[in-house]
């Protein structure tokens, strides 16, 4: 008697890919989507760390993502040769020449296989070149794959949901230019400067709020009110500095609504010891970080280093000390594929 094939679950859950303003000026989007999950991991982490999304992106018009859906579960023609679909695309433009993991994605009688996993760039995947050895062949039952496709066409399935930020202050300079960097990304940003009174369902709309400096107190207290009283889930954000980028990052973090067991980077501390600051950092799988150093001058004036970017593996780490980026007030966000945090620099002994 032949052995029963080995079975992996398919599941899909909301994930982020976090936008913000880089270092050099330049801005990535931000992108929520519904990742693919094997085996109750997500796909993406058994990856080599690529900046993509999957197909199921919460931006898509109606029709766009039905048609996703549609393709995924083999009622369309794969869109490339070889039987081959898009697992995840460029999160900028979803250009194939801007590379894409693809999969040949068949039938096998009632189930469902994904395999041969590429890293793409050109009309036909070169497995030797841009396959990932170790990932797949995954089998799943027919059954359970097109029941969680099929709730996304129905209605009953959790697309990812689009963000909107509330912000809330008197400095209108410094909201103005947050609000313009955050719609440039791709999230939507409205400023006020009291909640008080607004409609439930409006407020029910905001993923976080986020407070400048100048907002007194009673001013929060009544905002936090007004969202409690409206049955809203905001994350409120306390903005650490009137740093764009900061700032920007700070709302990233407080939209990630990622599952912790589902996250690469899981955790950023920095202290500044003997005028040096020394950051640690942990990550779930392996992946690229990138960390920048923010910092105001003495004319409150904004400075920005890069502190380290390279590729790290699973655990804690700890980036040596760099004393250019103690100098004054200063800030450490951590960056990676599909994340990001934020840390103030704190004052006294490293961590333990």
């Amino acid at each position: 008697m032949a052995a029963e094939p080995a079975y992996a679950t398919f599941g899909l859950a909301p994930a982020t890919r976090a936008g913000g303003v880089l270092s050099d000026g330049a801005y990535q989007v931000h992108r929520d989507f519904l990742d693919f999950i094997v085996d109750g991991r997500p796909l993406l982490l058994r990856l080599a760390d690529p900046d993509a999304v999957s197909p199921l992106a919460s931006d898509l018009g109606p029709s766009v993502f039905t048609a996703h859906v549609r393709r995924l579960l083999l009622e369309t023609e794969p869109p490339l040769a070889g039987g081959r679909y898009v697992i995840y695309g460029c999160p900028e433009c979803e250009g194939l020449e801007c590379g894409a993991v693809t999969a040949v994605i068949e039938r096998d009688g009632t189930d469902v296989v994904w395999r041969d996993f590429a890293w793409q760039t050109d009309e036909v995947a070169d497995l030797e070149q841009g396959g990932y050895p170790g990932v797949g062949p995954f089998r799943f039952r027919g059954g359970q794959y097109r029941a969680e496709l099929e709730r996304l066409l129905s209605g009953a399935g959790e697309r990812a949901a689009a963000r909107r930020v509330l912000l809330v202050g008197r400095r209108a300079a410094v909201l103005a230019r947050l609000a313009s960097a955050l719609r440039t990304i791709g999230i939507g940003a409205d400023l006020t400067r009291d909640a008080a009174g607004a409609d439930a369902d409006e407020l029910r709309a905001y993923g976080a709020v986020a407070f400048d400096g100048a907002v007194e107190q009673r001013e929060r207290d009544a905002v936090h009110r007004a969202f409690e009283a409206a049955g809203a889930d905001a994350v409120f954000v306390e903005a650490l500095a009137p740093v764009i980028p900061l700032l920007v990052a700070q709302i990233e973090q407080a939209l990630d609504r990622t599952p912790e067991d589902r996250r690469r980077l899981t955790a950023l501390s920095a202290t500044s010891v003997r005028g040096a600051v020394e950051v640690t950092v942990e990550v779930a799988a392996p992946c690229r970080v990138q960390l920048t150093a923010y910092r105001l001058d003495r004319f409150q004036r904004t400075r920005t280093r890069e502190l380290f970017d390279d590729r790290l593996e699973p655990g804690r780490h700890v980036i040596e000390p760099d004393a250019q980026a103690a100098k004054g007030e200063a800030f450490v966000v951590a960056r990676t594929t599909g994340g990001v945090l934020a840390a103030a620099v704190r004052r006294g002994e490293r961590p333990s």
